[in-house]
């Protein structure tokens, strides 16, 4: 599984990739959100399907629509992957002059311990409800996963909206310890590098010791080789996906 994943992203070009999602924008008041969907195969309207988020890093920022699909979107379009886990994929964009967490400082990296105000965040909440209405999601079934500052933005929306996802992986993020009184409702699988100098390895490591202390059900896998770009070991563990869609909001 974990070669196939590998071959799979090294021989499909990003260009072919891309076209296989659709160009979608979210406008309101406030503000536009870029984003890329991808269907099920042989998707149908009257049928009801799970919904997963992806939230890229701070390297994807941008308008063009395009680069937040450069790392895990190709994952979606294995053949085994739409027959096992048929579901509609998002990735939005997040703009250049914004994050998708609400940090307080970035070198190094702090977080606020009351929930921060979030511009952006707002607008995904408001582009989550439009998916909802506007296309056929199992509201029991709706995950999250994203990478860096994509892994801060996906435990920031686990703090802000503790009884919605159904589970979430965040791959080197980082939040402050304090909000696992919140996030300790969702499942989570916190991935991350022992050698990370980007986000610090301890920021997984103390949220998921403040939720093992609650007993919620978390997992943490930690790589002792590597560094910041620990999502392309993580996008090959062989139960990535099967985890995620294991489980079921009640």
């Amino acid at each position: 599984m974990s070669i196939h994943l590998s071959v799979v992203t090294l021989l499909v070009p990003f260009f072919i990739v891309a076209q296989q999602y659709e160009k979608q924008e979210f406008v309101s008041e406030k503000g536009t959100l870029p984003y890329r969907i991808l269907l099920p195969e042989n998707y149908k309207a009257s049928k009801n399907y799970p919904l997963l988020v992806f939230l890229h890093g701070s390297g994807e920022r941008g308008k063009d629509n395009e680069l937040q699909l450069m790392h895990g979107s190709s994952l979606f379009l294995q053949k085994e992957t739409w027959k096992s886990f048929p579901a509609i994929v998002v990735f939005p964009q997040c703009p250049k002059d914004s994050y998708w967490a609400a940090v307080l400082s970035q070198k190094p990296f702090k977080y606020a311990q009351s929930k921060p105000l979030n511009n952006q965040l707002d607008l995904v909440e408001e582009w989550l409800t439009h998916l909802e209405t506007n296309y056929p999601v199992r509201a029991n079934q709706i995950y999250l996963a994203g990478l860096s500052m994509g892994g801060m933005g996906t435990l920031e929306l686990l703090f802000r909206n503790p009884q919605k996802f159904a589970a979430a992986i965040a791959i080197c993020g980082g939040v402050h310890p304090s909000w696992a009184e919140e996030i300790q409702h969702t499942p989570l699988w916190l991935i991350h590098g022992q050698q990370d100098q980007v986000v610090a390895h301890s920021f997984s490591e103390r949220l998921f010791n403040a939720l093992q202390k609650k007993d919620a059900p978390v997992r943490f896998t930690s790589y002792p080789e590597l560094s910041h770009n620990s999502w392309d070991k993580a996008f090959q563990e062989p139960d990535f996906l099967a985890w995620l869609f294991s489980h079921q909001r009640n």
